[in-house]
């Protein structure tokens, strides 16, 4: 206990029931101090704040009072993040683990994960105890390097599909458990299973990884959980993460000298996931608001111009590979009335935008809400008609605006700017394949805009 209290030196060792005892009461102490100093600031706090920075789009646009609320949260987080990592490294020489793995304490996610996979492993005394102690489990893998890879392979493939389709058809998350929790455990509980018998080479472990996250893709796909864009938009994260997940099951089964001890982790991971998941939906984070500017010079006044933002003809058909995949395309633009008041309809290929006017400027800006909108696209699949939760909103539009610049020249810069949301998690990836998509309808609509003005 006096080593426990001498939080000074990260010298010694501590074991996994008083690593879990303190881990929970530092948790329970700092998250209720922080939710006192979020509630003198007047925010909102939960623990999901962990994960998300902020609400806001990025730090150039913090105010002065999210600064310093931000800075007290920074002064207070210190002796708490000096004091989990002197005991993260305690935990981890106290079970024979690499001490550079102490950099999983300072990921957001990640600590949360790591926190469990420590609490599952053994001390090296106890690994040498159970090394007599036959496994009941480990008759059912193969001793074959094939066999046990195939068996590694297939179980995380199966039982993460399930995950999968519990967390995006039941409960329709797409979050921090769906995108980077089970990716990171499918990697981690294929080699773990692969290298039960023996430790396997780190390149195979992580071509094992890299299997076990393709034939995912493949399962969800065949049973009609999500379409091939989809699949591939989130393909590079999940690749990433499982070769991550891959290469500590690398590391853990290099340490163990009899793997029994494996099974926890990976039983461990299997009801934490469901877990994270349910507590994502039970939270209900607020998600950040985006906005995304493009532009284009016309040769013509702001006056013609004007006439044609207003609302514009029928476009021509794509020619984008990107809309060709089903993501929805703008076709036309019609306003019933004038000024303030009226509305807009700006017509994509899978239905309309209703866009109630805000600010009308002629010939200067246009603002307008969306009050609403249709399914983001439609999916690309074996299967007629399907239609995953995330196609209906989960990109949400909040309000949008055009803006007209007359130029010395004579010719005007058309600016237009659409704000949004994304209920995907994390938004930091995500949010750059929407900006991209959002950009491209810009250009197709202000390139549409340039043509009529300037003909």
């Amino acid at each position: 206990m006096t080593q426990l209290l001498n939080i000074w030196s990260w010298q010694g060792r501590i074991g996994r029931t008083r690593y879990l005892a303190s881990g929970l009461i530092l948790l329970a102490i700092k998250h209720n101090i922080d939710r006192f100093v979020a509630a003198a600031f007047g925010y909102p706090w939960s623990l999901f704040n962990y994960w998300v920075f902020s609400t806001s789009p990025g730090i150039e646009s913090l105010t002065q009072r999210d600064a310093v609320f931000y800075s007290v949260l920074l002064a207070i987080a210190l002796p708490f993040i000096w004091i989990g990592t002197v005991l993260t490294l305690r935990r981890l020489r106290d079970a024979s683990l690499p001490l550079w793995l102490t950099v999983f304490f300072f990921l957001p996610f990640f600590n949360l994960i790591f926190f469990i996979i420590l609490v599952a492993i053994p001390t090296a005394k106890e690994v040498e105890i159970d090394k007599f102690r036959p496994s009941k489990i480990g008759r059912f893998i193969p001793e074959s390097e094939f066999g046990s890879a195939t068996l590694g392979v297939l179980a995380t493939v199966i039982l993460t599909a399930g995950l999968t389709a519990l967390s995006v058809a039941g409960l329709g998350q797409y979050g921090w458990g769906t995108f980077v929790g089970i990716p990171f455990f499918l990697g981690l509980n294929s080699t773990l299973i692969y290298g039960y018998h023996k430790p396997r080479s780190v390149g195979k472990c992580l071509l094992v990884a890299l299997l076990s996250v393709a034939l995912v893709g493949v399962a969800l796909f065949a049973i009609a959980i999500e379409g091939i864009i989809c699949l591939a938009m989130a393909f590079p994260l999940a690749v990433i993460l499982a070769l991550f997940g891959g290469f500590i099951g690398f590391v853990l089964q290099q340490r163990h000298k009899v793997p029994v001890h494996s099974f926890r982790v990976v039983s461990i991971a299997f009801l934490l996931m469901p877990g994270l998941s349910l507590l994502e939906y039970e939270m209900g984070a607020s998600p950040t608001l985006y906005a995304v500017k493009s532009s284009v010079v016309i040769k013509a006044p702001p006056e013609k111009v004007w006439q044609n933002v207003v609302s514009f003809s029928e476009l021509p058909t794509p020619t984008e590979t990107l809309f060709k995949t089903g993501i929805a395309y703008p076709i036309r633009a019609e306003i019933s009335g004038k000024g303030p008041g009226a509305v807009r309809h700006c017509v994509f290929s899978t239905g309309p935008f209703v866009e109630p006017i805000t600010t009308w400027d002629e010939p200067s800006r246009l603002a307008f809400d969306v009050t609403a909108q249709p399914r983001s696209m439609d999916e690309t699949s074996i299967y007629r008609d399907l239609r995953p939760p995330h196609v209906e909103n989960y990109f949400v539009s909040r309000r949008g605006q055009f803006e007209l610049h007359a130029l010395p020249d004579g010719t005007t810069l058309l600016e237009g700017t659409t704000w949004y949301q994304i209920r995907y998690w994390p938004a930091t990836y995500w949010h750059v394949w929407s900006d991209y998509i959002i950009h491209r309808i810009h250009l197709r609509v202000l390139q549409h805009i340039k043509v009529l003005a300037e003909s």
